[in-house]
């Protein structure tokens, strides 16, 4: 983490496979596919997929990360790395017949931002492209990235969201994810197809994440809102290794699983400290709500130990990246929304 300077050392990190995806992924058979793998995420999940089989020895197995890849560089980069691209619109029901069988399957496809302007689009990837998927892959291993605003906000005093809460969370976005968990698990108790709702919030790369957001309105001398007092957040290198291992708790009925980190990070606190960091005085707007988005992360936890990088490492390295002026995705999480309207 102390060495990140550039863009490929960074995604050099986020892709390092752990050792518990080395041994998932031997005891595992089969290929991995990932399905809408254009996305933040799926870049460097799918290569700690690929280094994990050429690590362990299997280089004979197959990555394959399917996207529409709008963007030509992508699909490149990944082939540079050995995953292999399939160009593929998800909600066309004979392109989804087409891709090949794969036994392993992560689910990465789904939209939020622009919901309140185009919400007919986000059901139709969160709810309508997860019908065609179930159907095709009824005899796979799937792990679906779904989101912890599945959940209604709860008290930002007390214990964090937890898998066997009632869900009902608010704004559309919300609901939709919701809705991909509902038609996943219909279909997967209709097939007997192994599933796991991976619930996470939310993933820290250096150029996008909370943290980026806090850091950039810091350094920018621009309002950090701190309405929505407190988030959970896990490194995305952690993210990936976790969502890979989830392969190997999949069930029918599925299971559900929230990731993230176990601290709760004060977003007032975390202004200040990115102001200590920066050298920069943070403004401050809003006032603390009763209610937050938190979730208790215990299970997953217990399952796969404490993430390989802190909190701290994680604020450290972000400050780093904003003082050397490192690029950003440009896409923030609207972390401080609290009525679920994206």
């Amino acid at each position: 983490m102390n060495t990140i300077q550039t863009i490929d050392e960074l995604e050099c990190e986020l892709s390092r496979p752990t050792e518990g995806v080395l041994d998932t992924l031997h005891a595992l058979n089969g290929d991995v596919m990932v399905l809408g793998a254009g996305g933040k995420m799926g870049p460097t999940l799918a290569r700690m997929v690929r280094r994990a089989f050429d690590a362990i020895g299997h280089k004979q197995r197959r990555v394959i990360a399917v996207s529409r890849f709008s963007s030509a560089n992508a699909s490149q980069s990944l082939w540079q790395h050995g995953v292999e691209t399939i160009v593929c619109d998800l909600t066309d029901r004979a392109a989804v017949a087409a891709l090949p069988e794969v036994v392993n399957i992560i689910f990465m496809a789904g939209q939020k931002f622009g919901t309140s302007g185009a919400p007919e689009l986000t059901w139709v990837m969160n709810t309508l492209v997860p019908a065609i998927v179930a159907e095709r892959f009824a005899q796979s291993r799937i792990v679906v990235f779904s989101t912890g605003c599945v959940y209604p906000l709860v008290a930002a005093d007390g214990p964090g969201a937890r898998e066997d809460d009632a869900l009902g969370p608010p704004g559309e976005y919300a609901n939709s994810c919701v809705g991909r968990e509902r038609v996943f698990t219909y279909f997967a108790k209709q097939s007997g197809t192994r599933a796991l709702m991976f619930r996470l919030c939310y993933a820290i790369d250096l150029r996008y994440g909370v943290l980026c957001d806090v850091a950039k309105k810091v350094a920018q001398g621009l309002p950090v809102d701190v309405t929505m007092g407190a988030v959970n957040v896990i490194w995305q290198g952690d993210a990936n290794a976790r969502a890979i291992q989830c392969l190997a708790h999949t069930a029918s009925p599925p299971r559900a699983l929230n990731v993230t980190g176990m601290e709760r990070v004060s977003i007032r606190s975390l202004a200040h400290q990115f102001g200590d960091l920066l050298d920069c005085a943070p403004v401050i707007t809003g006032k603390e709500s009763e209610v937050a988005w938190l979730w208790d992360a215990s299970r997953s936890h217990e399952l796969f130990g404490a993430p390989s990088v802190s909190l701290e490492e994680m604020i450290e390295a972000t400050a780093r990246w904003q003082r050397q002026d490192g690029a950003t995705l440009d896409k923030a999480t609207h972390f401080e929304t609290t009525d679920g309207k994206f």
